[in-house]
């Protein structure tokens, strides 16, 4: 079964819905059950591709993604998280991961067959982080002290997840690694939560107010694509974006929500 890496940067806001609320927060965003990690499911990914591939007239659209009376020839995964921008008091934001997202991309970099050399296993304790420079780092209202630079080639390898080479450019510099249970406190309370209005249009006096919570944009997600058979599928769905490398995904596209840039990964790759 052939399959490849699709990496997904987030170009504006992102709100994949999860369709309750919690808490105070009317419209929250999907998430693992487990994790409590941002996740786009694997059904929003596959319908967004639906929707791109009926707005270009793809040859052989049923048989790609199926029908009511079958299933197609396309396999979709949900869209993991690899980097969460995070607010820095001392610099520029920082791309915040942990090991143990790390060690999800190593094992779904070798399902896909994808060439890749990642230390998986990174000893960190709670409160230090793995970056350039040597000085403590602010994170919000939290600070991390320096424990180690990052492990050698992980951001060449994660660069090639993102579609803009001067954007990847950038992770040396930005990329920063937590212990697994301080990045879940970023993944947990460190989004965007906006409040909306509907105004009367006589009054302009509030009809309806709800609070929103958004993934921020430059957040780095991927997925895997899969063909049942060698039938050309993922070539199909890669001459989609041949012209126009980006995909809407989620809610709020008529307020400029939900663009992601798209690069693929492929077998072999190196």
């Amino acid at each position: 079964m052939k399959s490849i890496l699709l990496g997904l940067l987030a170009e504006t806001s992102i709100h994949p819905g999860s369709g309750r609320s919690t808490g105070f927060v009317d419209l929250p965003v999907a998430r693992e059950a487990a994790t409590d990690y941002p996740v786009i499911v694997g059904s929003s990914v596959k319908g967004a591709l639906l929707d791109l591939a009926r707005t270009l007239s793809m040859d052989r659209l049923n048989e790609t993604f199926g029908d009511q009376d079958r299933a197609g020839a396309l396999l979709v995964s949900d869209a993991r998280l690899v980097l969460l921008p995070v607010r820095s008091l001392t610099s520029q934001y920082k791309w915040v991961t942990c090991p143990h997202l790390i060690e999800r991309l190593d094992r779904d970099s070798s399902l896909a067959a994808v060439n890749v050399q990642v230390k998986a296993s990174l000893p960190l304790e709670r409160g230090k982080y793995l970056g350039s420079g040597n000085a403590d780092l602010f994170l919000e209202e939290r600070q991390f002290g320096h424990a180690g630079p990052l492990p050698a080639g992980l951001s060449q390898f994660v660069g090639r997840l993102i579609a803009h080479p001067c954007t990847g450019a950038r992770l040396d510099q930005q990329l920063v690694i937590l212990h697994d249970d301080d990045f879940v406190w970023f993944a947990r309370y460190g989004l965007s939560v906006n409040a909306r209005n509907v105004l009367d249009k006589e009054k302009k006096t509030s009809k309806n107010l709800w609070y929103e919570e958004t993934i921020p944009p430059d957040s780095l997600f991927y997925c895997l694509l899969a063909e049942r058979t060698a039938n050309g599928t993922l070539e199909s769905v890669k001459d989609l974006f041949k012209d126009r490398p980006y995909l809407q995904v989620g809610g709020n596209e008529t307020v400029g929500q939900g663009w992601f840039a798209v690069k693929f990964l492929e077998e072999g790759q190196k």
